[in-house]
């Protein structure tokens, strides 16, 4: 049997039950090793994160607990560059070899703006992509995906175990509306985001004094 490893990575500022429980989803739907949460330091397509790269790391790290099949990969955060998938796709390569099946997961959102990404045509080549999709999902994309997916995407988990990469599967997932920014404001103006995060990782927004005015 090929080892299966699944990353979902983001900025996760702050990690919360929806990142979590699409992760935990993704593990079992794909019968996964495990899956590793990958904070991205310098990330190129979004806003500077409110919380320091060591804290961010930090808050998945609480936010994981044993025995879960989640685990915490920080390599984007030990380089001094911007956060590129393709980067850590091939770092992960040659770590783990050509044999072990990679499993890059994207929400759709992220999936539709996947030509704006860095060498975004090689990520097939290193991984299988699998694409989260959301109740009310568009289905507008450009067309070079519309062609991608024809030509790459898999109807079954199971299809996916022949080979180590170079395939995209679309898994529908627990809709939880829940997102980073919400959690943000509700500290920022005093309100509780309790039940929406992990405790601990609360706890810890609440000592750090994190997105606070």
């Amino acid at each position: 049997m090929r080892q299966r490893i699944g990353l979902l990575g983001g900025t996760f500022d702050p990690v919360h039950f929806g990142h979590l429980r699409s992760a935990v989803e993704v593990l079992e739907r794909l019968q996964l090793d495990e899956l590793r949460l990958v904070p991205s330091a310098r990330p190129p397509h979004r806003e500077v994160p409110g919380a320091s790269a060591d804290q961010r790391l930090a808050m998945v790290e609480l936010a994981v607990t044993p025995g879960c099949g989640l685990q915490v990969d920080d390599r984007e955060l030990r380089r001094d560059r911007l956060s590129y998938t393709v980067d850590t796709l091939e770092s992960l390569r040659a770590e783990l070899g050509v044999e072990a099946a990679l499993f890059m997961v994207l929400g759709w959102d992220a999936f539709c703006g996947l030509p704006s990404w860095h060498r975004w045509q090689e990520l097939l080549q290193l991984a299988h992509i699998v694409v989260l999709q959301r109740p009310d999902y568009n289905p507008d994309m450009p067309e070079v995906l519309k062609d991608l997916l024809a030509a790459r995407s898999v109807d079954s988990p199971e299809r996916l175990a022949q080979s180590s990469n170079g395939h995209i599967i679309c898994l529908s997932q627990t809709p939880l509306a829940i997102s980073a920014t919400h959690i943000r404001g509700l500290v920022a103006s005093g309100a509780s985001p309790r039940f929406l995060l992990p405790d601990a990782v609360l706890d810890y927004i609440e000592t750090q004094g994190l997105y606070r005015p």
